[in-house]
């Protein structure tokens, strides 16, 4: 069998843990929470080779689209349980020194796999991908999907409605232990008065990515490894101009302008996927309702088995 050199680096070696987890932050039913089928149909675990461990997917509750009284968390029952299975399952990954790779959802991923991470390794670092800093306080938020809000909450900047399951476990990570990569939402977020993170984080927008993106993705870790030796990759396919990829969001829904192509986001995937200290993986935002020919799937399961050091290439 075939193991992977980044886990190889990370955990003292192990197989890939394959967890699709179906879950739609806006409680759409399904929305994002047909990604991981969708993806499976497309040929993914092929994709990723004969040393993988099919995890089933997180059982979920139905979505309820609609805001928590307390907290103003949109289909939060559903949110709750995902993290928490969620932060389970990749706990029990990592401390068995293989290497997950979370597919489906959204970014509120984030708020179980960079706790079982920080849980496992004493401290956790963060390599972000993404078109949106995902840094807005929750009284800020216009919509109170957790996956606008992940990182402030991930970095204690925000959290005093959050539910105590969440809150037990935040924040999770230092302000030096997080790189972002892509963000182009200074429209969105000045519209919203949500302030930037820019002058908290390491941060390089999509204009300047894309001169560079391997050189970037370099720059991004060794910041990151400077603080947290070992780390979670994370990318978002909204960082995508939507040229490439319009699988992501609502029909009708704003879109930012700009971003990356396919061949720039496998050049920081294949830069992170070959540095030292990579733990784990996670890549969120594709709604198969907007994909009715699975044409991004496929496209999705292709980019994943060039960057994935596992894959059969």
């Amino acid at each position: 069998m075939r193991k992977s050199a980044t886990a190889g680096n990370a955990a003292g070696g192990g197989r890939l843990d394959l967890i699709g987890v179906p879950f739609d932050g806006m409680g759409r039913a399904p929305g994002q929470a047909g990604a991981p089928q969708a993806l499976r149909a497309a040929g993914l675990p092929a994709a990723l080779g004969s040393d993988v461990v099919m995890e089933p997917d997180l059982v979920l509750p139905d979505p309820v689209p609609q805001r928590a009284a307390g907290s103003g968390l949109l289909n939060e029952r559903a949110l709750l349980q995902m993290t928490g299975a969620l932060y389970r399952r990749v706990r029990a990954s990592l401390s068995a020194g293989r290497f997950p790779f979370v597919y489906g959802a959204d970014c509120a991923v984030l708020l179980a796999a960079v706790p079982a991470l920080r849980d496992v390794a004493g401290q956790a670092g963060l390599v972000f991908v993404d078109g949106h800093e995902d840094a807005t306080p929750m009284d800020l938020s216009p919509s109170g999907e957790a996956a606008n809000m992940e990182i402030a909450l991930l970095l204690g900047l925000t959290g005093e409605r959050a539910p105590q399951p969440l809150r037990r476990r935040l924040p999770a990570l230092a302000s030096g232990a997080i790189a972002m990569l892509g963000p182009r939402d200074h429209l969105f977020r000045q519209a919203a008065n949500i302030p930037t993170v820019a002058d908290r984080v390491w941060l390089r927008p999509a204009g300047e990515v894309s001169a560079d993106p391997a050189g970037y993705a370099r720059m991004a870790i060794e910041h990151v490894v400077a603080r947290a030796p070992r780390w979670w990759l994370h990318i978002d396919l909204d960082v995508l101009a939507r040229s490439e990829f319009a699988a992501c969001g609502a029909p009708g829904e704003v879109t930012l302008a700009g971003g990356l192509t396919w061949r720039q986001l496998a050049q920081i995937g294949t830069s992170a996927m070959q540095s030292g200290g990579c733990s784990g993986w996670s890549l969120a935002i594709y709604n198969p309702d907007l994909d009715p020919d699975r044409g991004a799937a496929r496209r999705i399961v292709e980019f994943v088995a060039e960057v994935a050091p596992f894959g059969n290439r």
